[in-house]
């Protein structure tokens, strides 16, 4: 049936909304798809339910050309298995909990890797039900600090989540590809340009970790690039450490004055004024930050951790998360300092004449990692934990080691790439899509194990891949709009065609009835504007807010037979006879 107007679940907003920060949440507020119901978290109209359905319409057709199942789990789930994986605890407060009226626990769920696990363990138990990869179209839920930006970033999202189940990692390995695949088949039918980035394995594990990023100026994550093909996103990048050097015959370490130089610049021109500068100006990069940071774990433990990195590079709060997950990270405050006197806030460093001052076998037990730049070999200027004293000529490997080495300094552009392709770029982008190899920490969590060819009980591995769907829809309406309001793609449009009927003339209705009727006979979805009392200025300022791609105007030409085509996305207008208008907009 032809949707008309008329009656159609329809209001338009000429202003914008007054929460809403990205052109997205603006457009789509005001042409009627979604409505805010709360922080993060939006009732959906019927505009909007049908881009939706058909953005998920193209995902299911490439699901199944992968070989891929549909099912579908409750959002309401209970406790227990989120236990047995561990995750009840390690989301901290990042997911919603509930009690029922016996006080049983429940969640909203974040994400369903344990539903999907235990469902393969009920029903199969043979090598011969696999390779097996079943997939839903699912809300989630995560209790977002900030929602922001509309469908974004909210509480409330609509995710495309698949997963695979082998026996053999040369198994999982199939199905991964499968997955990946597919994944570039549904961007490249929704128009999207994608940029494949090597991810961070996270707690889990896993043999690979890809994120499909569109790239965006207003982009959330930041990622990196060569020339030749490398990228990743800038928690998954490595450091490509430099050799360690020889210092047999490197000087002593000397503690100097440095009197009001808490910062490194301060500290750097202070150096520079006062040491011997005969073999070059000292730069922020012969200098080593020390960053004091408080690590909060899943127990409510509160640990402090001291990083020691390059003085011109800066902590990368993404780097830091990944890095120390599943704790959370927080700079240190001023009760974590006076827990701990021998740390010289403004002057903190790994050694003094009477000894180690950091790690966990030295005078303080706090735990010092350092960037893999710092190797042994290398010489410093750094705190000599005395108020108003710094030390020069400090060598790694020499006067101070650490426990270990960590990924948490920034990224800069130039910095080579780890597989040796050259310099990378920085750049911004939005996760669109990931495909990730879990391994096998689930099933065997949960006991998933199945038969083998020869009898013998082998644990299952797995593969996650996830699409944000209602995310996918805000990108789509960022990228395709103009000063007048949106223009979908026809592959995600809510209608095919829009009729607009302007004029009193009885004509004119009559021609628009029956040229909606018969696009509609020929395939194509109809959205007709057959409101009488309603001015044409507003009529046409409703199809540019409404963003359906082609329009057809029924109006003084309607009596001699003429209507007129207008493309949204060109602007083109083309007056043609009436009875070629279908066949016009049915050959495109």
């Amino acid at each position: 049936m032809v949707t008309r107007l008329s009656n159609f679940f329809l209001r338009t907003l000429r202003e914008d909304p007054a929460d809403a920060e990205v052109t997205s949440h603006k457009l789509l507020v005001r042409a009627g798809y979604i409505r805010r119901a709360a922080p993060g978290i939006f009732t959906w109209l019927p505009l909007g339910l049908r881009v939706k359905a058909r953005i998920e319409a193209v995902i299911r057709e490439e699901m199944a050309n992968a070989g891929a199942f549909e099912v579908h789990f409750p959002a309401l789930l209970p406790r227990e298995p989120y236990e047995e994986s561990g995750r009840w605890t390690s989301y901290g407060d990042g997911i919603f909990r509930l009690q029922d009226r016996r006080g049983a626990d429940y969640l909203l769920a974040p994400t369903h890797e344990e539903m999907f696990t235990l469902l393969v363990k009920d029903l199969y138990s043979s090598y011969k039900d696999l390779p097996l990869t079943i997939y839903q179209i699912q809300d989630k839920y995560r209790d977002e600090a900030r929602p922001r930006a509309g469908l974004l970033r909210g509480r409330e999202f609509t995710m495309k989540d698949a997963y695979s189940f082998d026996y053999t990692d040369e198994g999982q390995d199939a199905s991964y590809m499968a997955q990946r695949d597919a994944y570039e088949r549904i961007f490249q039918r929704l128009g999207l340009e994608y940029v494949i980035v090597a991810a961070d394995n996270g707690l889990m594990g896993g043999a690979r970790s890809e994120e499909f990023l569109h790239p965006t100026p207003v982009g959330e994550d930041t990622f990196v690039r060569s020339a030749n093909g490398y990228a990743a996103n800038v928690e998954a990048f490595t450091t490509v450490a430099p050799e360690p050097i020889p210092f047999d015959s490197l000087p002593e370490p000397v503690i100097f004055d440095s009197p009001d130089t808490p910062t490194i610049d301060t500290l750097v021109a202070h150096s520079n004024a006062v040491l011997d500068t005969s073999m070059g100006a000292y730069t922020a990069a012969d200098t080593l930050k020390n960053v004091v940071l408080a690590l909060t774990h899943l127990d409510g433990t509160r640990e402090l951790v001291i990083v020691g990195i390059p003085g011109d590079r800066d902590v990368d709060d993404k780097r830091v998360e990944v890095a120390f997950a599943p704790a959370a990270v927080e700079p240190a405050t001023p009760d974590d300092f006076e827990r701990y006197p021998l740390l010289v806030k403004g002057y903190i460093g790994p050694w003094s004449p009477e000894g180690a001052i950091l790690g966990e076998e030295s005078a303080s037990g706090i735990r010092y990692i350092l960037d893999p730049r710092v190797v042994d070999g290398t010489s410093w200027i750094t705190g000599a934990n005395i108020d108003q004293k710094h030390v020069h000529s400090l060598v790694a490997g020499r006067d101070f080691g650490s426990d270990g080495f960590v990924e948490v300094a920034t990224v800069r552009e130039g910095d080579p790439a780890p597989d040796g392709s050259g310099p990378v770029e920085l750049a911004r982008g939005m996760e669109i899509g990931h495909v990730f190899q879990l391994g096998r920490f689930f099933a065997e969590t949960l006991g998933l194990r199945v038969l083998d060819e020869n009898g013998k009980l082998v644990t299952v591995t797995m593969g996650s891949y996830g699409i944000g769907v209602t995310r996918i829809l805000a990108i789509i309406a960022e990228l395709n709009n103009d000063e007048k309001g949106l223009i979908w793609p026809a592959s995600v449009a809510p209608f095919d065609v829009q009729v607009v009927a302007t004029g009193r003339e009885p004509v004119v209705f009559e021609v628009a009835e029956a040229l909606s009727a018969s696009l509609e006979q020929a395939g194509l979805e109809v959205l007709y504007d057959d409101r009488p009392k309603v001015s044409p200025g507003v009529k046409f300022g409703d199809a540019e807010l409404v963003g359906v791609p082609r329009i057809v105007i029924v109006g003084r030409g309607a009596a001699a037979g003429e209507v007129e085509l207008w493309d949204r996305r060109t602007g083109d207008r083309d007056v043609v006879p009436t009875t070629t208008a279908v066949e016009r907009l049915t050959s495109r």
